[in-house]
């Protein structure tokens, strides 16, 4: 899917989805990143090379902290983070002492979202008979208890993300003041979430749309979410990426396209998948 930039330039929704990312990032932000995040990383990178050169990276591939960064690569994804970082940890390291203490930025990409930013990465259907079951928390259940830098992204919005009622709790959301103290929770909830329809937040305690994207319809929006949305009073289309920010993408960051696998699924996404494989055995 393309979207007009200009007259010459063209962009296309996971280029818009990765500047809505990186458009989260400050200088000097320490930004976490997790596994097979290609969006979240790019958006990372992009940040970086425009608005704040002097970005962290906080990275689960490898388990390090770097401020060095390279292309995007599925072959050599490891072995480029490795190569200068400032230091190196365990996950258990990272999970009971890191992510407390220094309490990076980092994208979470749920299966499922109520309408208070709650959402599930461990199971659809009966926990004990589920119809499927998903990757698990990683985490996600002790950060999002006490980190108050809790972003969101989904690629796909749809009604099977969006939904009124969870399968499975692992992230928690907005809660009410009093529901807060009684089960110790430090976090205020997700801060953003952005998809390939918009983007939004919680404040007020439900999710509500920011903005919409070039070409997309409100109407389109409420009516692939699972629950009524509140709006913002300046809801407005989303800015979209410069120039200069599609060009960074497509010849520095990721030439090879690997953002993409998080919008494909099925043949598509293999076909994809192994083209990359190739073109970084051929040496790209």
């Amino acid at each position: 899917m393309g979207v007009r930039l200009g007259s010459a330039d063209r962009f296309t929704i996971d280029e818009l989805i990765v500047t809505c990312i990186s458009r989260q990032a400050k200088n000097s932000d320490l930004m976490a990143q997790g596994i097979a995040t290609p969006l979240v990383v790019a958006g990372y990178i992009l940040a970086k090379l425009t608005h704040a050169p002097d970005l962290i990276f906080a990275v689960a591939i490898g388990g390090c902290i770097t401020n060095s960064w390279a292309p995007l690569s599925i072959s050599r994804a490891e072995e480029a983070n490795l190569e200068r970082p400032l230091y190196i940890f365990s996950f258990d390291e990272a999970a009971g002492t890191l992510m407390f203490t220094i309490q990076p930025k980092e994208f979470f990409r749920p299966a499922q979202v109520d309408p208070r930013g709650d959402f599930n990465n461990v199971v659809l259907g009966d926990y004990y008979a589920p119809k499927l079951r998903l990757p698990g928390c990683g985490g996600i259940a002790d950060v999002t208890n006490y980190s108050p830098r809790v972003y969101l992204y989904v690629p796909r919005h749809s009604r099977a993300v969006f939904v009124e009622r969870l399968d499975f709790v692992s992230g928690v959301g907005v809660l009410e003041e009093e529901e807060r103290k009684e089960l110790s929770i430090l976090s205020p909830g997700p801060r953003y979430l952005v998809t390939n329809l918009g983007t939004f937040d919680f404040e007020g305690g439900r999710m509500r749309l920011l903005s919409y994207h070039p070409g997309v319809r409100v109407e389109r929006i409420q009516k692939k979410t699972g629950f009524p949305l509140a709006m913002a009073p300046d809801l407005h289309e989303t800015p979209p990426p410069s120039a200069e920010e599609v060009m960074l993408l497509r010849e520095e960051i990721d030439p090879l396209g690997i953002r993409e696998l998080e919008r494909l699924s099925g043949g598509r996404r293999r076909a994809k998948l192994r083209e990359i494989i190739e073109r970084e055995a051929e040496g790209f």
